[in-house]
């Protein structure tokens, strides 16, 4: 049976690409995808992806996740930073879940600098660009069965 990792991303980061490309890049979400579906191919790993500019959505698929897959990769865009109901929906799976920010949340404005999704995940990767939900693949891809 393929593990499956489920990719989540919050709010704006369909507008990857778009958005501020001096801080989040040139590719889009679709491009960034493709990355991930590729490397997660090499490791021997499914992959979801869901996007939502909504919070409940977010959340909603996080518990579905919990029968589906073996793990989470979470960037939740401004989420992070006001979301207390994200992050109970985190802590209240019983699969590891990964921080990803594309930029560096602690380069940036002060608000930026607490995640209160942070601690209920099992690790954090800001400011490593697209590369980090790669990183994150990777570590998700080590854990037992």
């Amino acid at each position: 049976m393929t593990r499956t990792i489920l990719v989540l991303n919050g709010p704006n980061l369909n507008r990857l690409g778009l958005r501020e490309p001096e801080v989040y890049g040139h590719e889009t979400l679709d491009q960034v995808n493709d990355r991930i579906a590729k490397r997660a191919q090499t490791l021997g790993l499914a992959v979801e992806f869901f996007q939502s500019n909504h919070e409940g959505e977010l959340i909603d698929r996080l518990h579905a996740a919990a029968d589906s897959s073996v793990g989470v990769i979470i960037n939740p865009g401004g989420f992070a930073h006001t979301s207390v109901a994200l992050r109970d929906a985190i802590a209240a799976i019983p699969i590891p879940a990964i921080e990803v920010h594309i930029s560096n949340i602690f380069a940036r404005e002060p608000f930026r600098h607490t995640s209160v999704i942070s601690g209920a995940c099992r690790g954090v990767i800001s400011g490593l660009g697209v590369n980090g939900y790669l990183l994150a693949l990777d570590h998700l891809a080590t854990l037992p069965r």
